[in-house]
């Protein structure tokens, strides 16, 4: 049933060659019972977006690629719709605006699969999943059980959930449903890069494709094409520092960006602070920091996922050293 010594390089977004040493594509919930009663150690692949192999992977390899969209209720102002895991991500966001169900445009073009996008409540330009969130289903891999996880039971914090943290490694994710808005859909146009766009389309009263077709420009102009670039996206979390060593760096920075968070916290833009410390556009071998974005590690080809982590190491040691600031890998290290 499992496939031997099977390349993943087109199957992580930046693009490492690693192997996986068994391997099995899965596509109903039917196979996936069958694998889960007979193994317990297991690696799960789905988008493969925030993911760097920076070795082989020894453990039996399940590429989750389960397919469908459903509308599983639907009221006067709001729709639930269940995706399953293996739906990529923006193309799911495209159908949604087909139908004109609003809640998600903010997050058009975002890389990887719907059963990914809770385990680090993907975000972006004001917008997390968890503000669409119903629930989810997911089977614990010990027991083979499927259990329904609420917002409350998913513990959603900044790229954070319980899967990134306390239940690791001990769940697949199956499908997750979404509350969305049917009418008088709630436009998040607040930021200023978003303003800018709809500006340049002169468009004064913006919908929700209008809000999509501005995250993808945006996101077009700045971010690397993983197809063309071997990248997984932001690399580091914006880091929340304290108001005091905010101040402290404002009178040797006076144009930082920030956002203050409460009169204690500050988030700080971890691209700017990897700007600012030069390696923005440096390349390194075939590993490199993006010219466009320096949020954005890439692979120009030939990278190996240890060149990539020695790369962000050496940033977040360089970062730590100017700024007294410890920037956080986004990015699952495997």
């Amino acid at each position: 049933m499992f496939q031997k010594n099977i390349s993943l390089r087109t199957l992580n977004t930046f693009g490492i060659a690693a192997t996986a040493k068994q391997f099995l594509e899965v596509t109903s919930l039917e196979t996936l019972e069958e694998i889960v009663s007979s193994h317990k150690d297991l690696f799960i692949l789905s988008g493969g977006s925030n993911i760097l192999l920076t070795q082989d992977i020894d453990k039996p390899v399940i590429y989750l690629n389960t397919k469908g969209i459903e509308i599983i209720d639907k009221n006067r102002d709001s729709v639930w719709i269940k995706a399953q895991a293996g739906e990529n991500w923006h193309e799911f966001v495209c159908w949604c605006l087909e139908k004109n169900f609003g809640g998600l445009e903010n997050l058009s073009l975002i890389p990887g699969n719907v059963g990914t996008s809770p385990m680090q409540n993907i975000g972006a330009y004001g917008v997390e999943i968890k503000d669409c969130f119903e629930s989810l289903e997911a089977m614990e891999i010990s027991s083979g059980e499927i259990r329904n996880f609420t917002t409350d039971d998913c513990a959603f914090g900044y790229r954070e959930s319980v899967f990134k943290n306390t239940l690791k490694g001990q769940f697949i994710i199956l499908n997750v449903t979404f509350k969305l808005t049917a009418k008088n859909h709630k436009i998040n146009d607040d930021y200023g890069a978003i303003k800018e766009q709809l500006k340049i389309a002169n468009i004064v009263d913006p919908g929700i494709n209008d809000i999509s077709r501005a995250v993808i420009a945006i996101r077009q102009s700045k971010l690397p094409d993983p197809k063309e670039i071997g990248n997984s996206g932001s690399f580091f979390k914006n880091p929340v520092i304290s108001t005091i060593h905010f101040l402290k760096l404002q009178t040797m920075h006076p144009n930082i960006p920030h956002y203050a968070l409460s009169e204690e916290q500050i988030k700080v833009p971890a691209g700017w602070l990897v700007e600012k410390c030069g390696f923005k556009g440096k390349r390194f071998g075939d590993a490199g920091v993006h010219k466009n974005q320096a949020l954005v590690l890439v692979n120009y080809k030939n990278a190996q996922g240890k060149d990539i982590l020695a790369l962000a190491r050496t940033i977040q040691k360089t970062v730590s050293q100017e700024f007294e600031i410890d920037l956080e890998m986004e990015v699952n290290i495997i």
